[in-house]
Parts: C-alpha cells; sequence; structure tokens
C-alpha cells in the first residue's frame, strides 16, 4: 500500500470512458481558508485523512452553478438538472494515495436532487432558497439561506470581482483545485467516487464581500482571518465513475 499521496496533477489520472454521472459545474467561485489537520480530522470519513500542503490543510467554499445532471450516458436534466450550489468541502487522502475532498455540506435550490442525493446516497445536501446573479461581466454575487433540513436561515452571501487569468497556477492553487476523486459514506461504506474534467481555467478574484456562517455550521471552527486565496472559473464538464472502496490511511 502506497505510504505517500499520489502527486498533484492539473489534469484528472484516469479516463472515465463509462461514466456513472454527468454534469457540469459554470460560475465558480472558489474561498479558501487554512486550518489545522486537528480541526478536521475528526469530521472525514473512515480511510481517509486530511491531505495537506506544508503541513496546512484547507476548508473550501465553492458557490456555483450546477448544469445538466444526468445518469449514465443519458442527456443531462434541463430543469431538475439545473440550480445553483455551495459546497463546504475539506481534503483527504486514504491508503491508496488517492487525494479527494470531503464535503460537509451541498447547498442547493433543488428539492428533489436534495432529496435523491440525502437519501438515495447519504450526502449531506441541503435544501436552501440560492441566486447567482452577475452585476456586470466582471462581479457576481451568490446568496444562500437553508430552509431544510437546517439550521434553517443558515447561508451566504458572497460577491466577487473577477480578475486576471491565471496563466500558471501556483503548487497551492493547483493543491486546491486539481482534485480527482470525492471521499465519503455511500450507501453505508467508505468509498472513493473519482471524476474527471478537461484543465481548469482560473482567474484569479477579489472577494468583495464575505457573509456567511456555513462553515461553522459545518462543525468547523469560524474563519477569522482573511482567505488565503479566491478564484473563478467560467466552469468545466464533469464525469464521475464507479465508487472504489478506500484501503486503509496513508502513513504520515
Amino acid at each position: 500500500m502506497p505510504s505517500t499521496p499520489q502527486p498533484v496533477t492539473p489534469d484528472p489520472p484516469d479516463a472515465i470512458a463509462r461514466p456513472l454521472l454527468t454534469q457540469s459545474w459554470l460560475d465558480l467561485t472558489f474561498v479558501h481558508w487554512a486550518v489545522d489537520p486537528a480541526d478536521v480530522a475528526g469530521l472525514l470519513p473512515p480511510g481517509a485523512v486530511p491531505d495537506t500542503f506544508d503541513g496546512v490543510t484547507y476548508v473550501g467554499l465553492v458557490a456555483f452553478r450546477m448544469h445538466r445532471v444526468g445518469w449514465l450516458r443519458l442527456p443531462g436534466m434541463p430543469y431538475l438538472g439545473n440550480f445553483p450550489e455551495t459546497n463546504v468541502r475539506l481534503y483527504s487522502v486514504d491508503g491508496h494515495g488517492r487525494r479527494g475532498v470531503v464535503f460537509l455540506s451541498l447547498d442547493a435550490s433543488r428539492l428533489i436532487p436534495v432529496l435523491v442525493g440525502r437519501l438515495g446516497f447519504g450526502m449531506p445536501y441541503v435544501w436552501s432558497r440560492m441566486r447567482v446573479r452577475h452585476d456586470d461581466e466582471r462581479t457576481a454575487t451568490y446568496t444562500a439561506s437553508r430552509r431544510w433540513p437546517g439550521p434553517r436561515g443558515a447561508g451566504t452571501r458572497l460577491t466577487v470581482r473577477r480578475g486576471e487569468a491565471v496563466e500558471e497556477p501556483t503548487e497551492l492553487e493547483h493543491f486546491l483545485t486539481a482534485r480527482w476523486g470525492m471521499h465519503g459514506v455511500f450507501f453505508g461504506r467508505p468509498m472513493y467516487l473519482p471524476n474527471a474534467h478537461p484543465r481548469w481555467p482560473l482567474y484569479r478574484a477579489e472577494l468583495l464581500q464575505c457573509e456567511e456562517d456555513l462553515v461553522a455550521a459545518a462543525g468547523l471552527p469560524t474563519p477569522t482571518a482573511g482567505p488565503v486565496s479566491v478564484l473563478y472559473s467560467p466552469g468545466v464538464p464533469a464525469r464521475f465513475g464507479r465508487p472504489a472502496r478506500p484501503a486503509g490511511i496513508p502513513t504520515p
């Protein structure tokens, strides 16, 4: 069993020829804060430990528009498959050395996808009132307010201004965005769900407004310092493969 994580790569390590799930992620804003690995270790599923960069791990608040969610090779759904989403996520690695993310919460504005995610797959989806608004060609505002199951009224208001394109992402920017799988518990068992998508088109962004309590609602300390990274992407199409079992945890 590998004792070190696999390299961070801007392109997926494996193609997914027969996807379980397809979707596009559009108008994304990534906001990240540094956190102590000890503060998040207890929130990860069995078989995964915090993935670190220079001894630090991160919590991400990612707001975007989900577009055309589809199963297998069926066309994406035009209404139920389109909705705003905001997730709180952590960074993980398992005993195979596979890097991934762990979702602590996923706020979405469509009730049926929330129910399917919660009841069908055990994922922490939350039904919320949400909106993504473009104030001009460079400025976007994302709002969310929780409806069910709560805490009712918890949410976000993020406003960002897109800056210059990232010609060559830093090592940290690769670490935070080039994640080719998800660790979680599906059908009561720890699993790793791989994904693949084209290389991210990234822009650095200025955070004009950040009112949020989703990080604290997920069981993490409320950020007291500013974010260490704010990025924007117009988006990518994504494909998810079939889940696999993690094998133990890596040696530090």
